[in-house]
């Protein structure tokens, strides 16, 4: 398997999802609609980079 570096909007997007959920997980930022998501959240941001670094198009 090659991997490969992802795309800079692909990386941004995990980043700013991860960070989010990480945020909220500690009770840094308080989104209402987001806190029971806090961890899917971090994790989905740490999915898509594993899946951006996989697969070349992404």
């Amino acid at each position: 398997m090659k991997l490969s570096a992802p795309k800079f909007s692909t990386w941004l997007i995990a980043v700013i999802i991860g960070a989010i959920g990480a945020l909220q997980h500690f009770r840094v930022l308080h989104i209402n609609e987001l806190a029971p998501y806090a961890v899917h959240l971090l994790v989905a941001g740490f999915v898509l980079l594993i899946l951006a670094t996989m697969l070349r198009k992404l």
